[in-house]
């Protein structure tokens, strides 16, 4: 009789702090919901959860940080709800609001967009150097997920002005829609794998004191948003989006060539 002896496993307590999880799992949730309005063809609706889900994105490391609660285990549930609502929400979203009419160009593209989600963020919790000079390598995804939902909203936003306006040019202008949503679709993927510098924004100090003009500014710009929520963030996530290229060509014309996928 052969005797089988199980050496216990050492288990490492994991610590999970309740507040900055919390609002990730809100975060996920925010992009599960996206799904299901998307599916029940509610597209303003999926859009709205997207733009929130990247509200508590951003919040949750903040939060941790603010509250001394980071933890691996954050840091790795953040990058999976991230897959979710930054990546399979935005192409389950896109392929049912149009992409669907291109039949198989319409899936790869949207299949495309997920897999660049998931392999940005592999690569930002491997990599040592995840930012430089307060810059990220790589579109960060909740912008390329802001840039794909905020054009969608910023379509359905007009849609009724423009059918009664352009009458029977409907169908000539979902033609021209579709190319461009699918364009997007393929340049948010190839920035996010990319290594094109990005504003990161991590210095922005939430703690530090501020000029008044400053509030009086950030007012401003909160009324500027408001008057046309879509098409105001489609304008600033686009602008954002372009803003790796164009310093990726200042640096090259600085000397300093390195190509876009090189590490």
């Amino acid at each position: 009789m052969v005797e089988i002896l199980v050496k216990p496993l050492g288990i490492r307590k994991t610590s999970i702090y309740l507040l900055p999880n919390l609002i990730t799992t809100g975060c996920l949730f925010a992009g599960f919901y996206s799904i299901i309005m998307a599916v029940n063809q509610q597209f303003e609706g999926a859009a709205i959860a997207i733009f929130v889900a990247g509200v508590l994105d951003s919040l949750d490391g903040r939060v941790a940080r603010l509250t001394n609660t980071t933890s691996d285990f954050g840091a790795h549930f953040d990058s999976l709800a991230d897959v979710v609502s930054f990546g399979v929400a935005p192409a389950v979203f896109g392929y049912l609001w149009l992409l669907k009419d291109l039949g198989k160009l319409g899936w790869l593209a949207v299949f495309l967009f997920v897999a660049a989600t998931a392999l940005r963020l592999a690569r930002f919790n491997t990599l040592s150097l995840k930012t430089s000079n307060g810059y990220f390598y790589g579109l960060p995804c909740p912008a390329a997920a802001m840039l794909v939902i905020t054009f969608i909203w910023m379509i359905i936003d007009f849609e009724d002005g423009w059918s009664s306006f352009l009458l029977g040019s409907a169908v000539f202008l979902d033609e021209w829609l579709v190319w461009i949503l699918w364009s997007i679709f393929i340049f948010a993927a190839f920035c996010m794998v990319s290594l094109l510098p990005y504003y990161s924004f991590k210095d922005a100090k939430l703690r530090k004191s501020v000029p008044f003009v400053a509030l009086l500014i950030l007012a401003v710009f909160i009324g500027v948003i408001s008057q046309d929520p879509p098409t105001i963030l489609f304008i600033l996530f686009s602008i954002y989006s372009l803003s790796g290229l164009v310093s990726y060509i200042l640096k090259v014309r600085r000397g300093n060539p390195t190509g876009v996928f090189e590490e």
